[in-house]
């Protein structure tokens, strides 16, 4: 690279820089994979570098509607990828994130089923607060029908939606709990924390053993995880952190093959309601 390209990307880089953290959030969320929400940012700044940033009023606007529309793209492909998953499809775990927007991890799995573009709206408008005007822009739609997107997956997503926030700490004690009881085979405990329509998701993505559909109902979760205390009195499971994942109470762990997993649990009335388990490796390697 020359004196003048080494500039050139120091300068593109002053007014960047400060935005990323902000432009990863919006991709990831669209996406819900690290490493793609990573690559669209690193396009986007390519993009930023070859822009006349002289004409440009409002890089943040600018940048917002470049990953945007990056996302959208993404989005096609990613569809037909979804449709030859093998197993339950889960975002990528964030662990301790601040979740100042309360994207928790059923609301992005509510935003799955979504259009492209009723995601785009939803995001951009109900979470990141941005007008319907630039959001318009962005996704090129006229208002007034930017505004039906939006609400329309107001609609998908509402039942996503905590009804009430479960207070940190309670929730790290239920995790600390579900996981003493998992690992040492201790049923009766288990079973007390669990709702009677308690449903269970592991990824693995093809990758690691794990439940190729969700696990429903009580008597199924209980069952399974009856098995798994075996398995794990005998080969062990070591807690690395408690944390928030995904804006849901839950922990970290090393299990036998040596590989990371995260369990996240969703909390209603006290009780755990849903629990998410994350084995796939491609979607962990951004934790190690």
């Amino acid at each position: 690279m020359t004196a003048q390209g080494s500039q050139d990307e120091a300068d593109a880089a002053v007014s960047f820089d400060p935005l990323r953290p902000l432009l990863t959030r919006v991709a990831y969320r669209m996406l819900g994979s690290v490493a793609d929400a990573e690559d669209v940012v690193q396009d986007a700044f390519l993009r930023w570098l070859g822009t006349d940033r002289s004409v440009v009023r409002e890089p943040a606007a600018f940048l917002r509607r470049t990953v945007t529309r990056l996302c959208l793209d993404q989005l096609k492909s990613a569809r037909s990828r979804r449709e030859t998953y093998i197993g339950p499809w889960l975002p990528d775990p964030l662990v301790e994130e601040e979740e100042e927007d309360d994207v928790t991890l059923p609301l992005m799995l509510a935003l799955e089923r979504l259009s492209p573009l009723e995601r785009a709206a939803f995001l951009l408008h109900d979470v990141f607060g941005v007008g319907f005007d630039e959001v318009a822009k962005t996704i090129d739609r006229d208002p007034g029908a930017t505004r039906q997107l939006a609400a329309r997956a107001r609609a998908h997503v509402r039942d996503a939606r905590p009804r009430y926030k479960l207070e940190k700490q309670r929730g790290l004690e239920i995790a600390n709990a579900f996981f003493e009881a998992s690992r040492s085979g201790d049923m009766a405990a288990l079973g007390a924390m669990l709702a009677a329509d308690v449903g269970m998701w592991a990824d693995g993505g093809g990758k690691r053993p794990a439940a190729a559909i969700p696990i429903l109902g009580k008597a199924l979760v209980m069952k399974v995880h009856r098995s798994v205390a075996v398995l794990l009195r005998k080969y062990g499971s070591t807690l690395v952190h408690t944390g928030l994942i995904n804006g849901l109470p839950g922990f970290v762990t090393r299990e036998a093959d040596g590989e990371l997993q995260t369990t996240a649990l969703e909390i209603e009335d006290g009780k755990v309601a849903s629990i998410y388990v994350m084995r796939n490796p491609d979607k962990l390697k951004h934790m190690h």
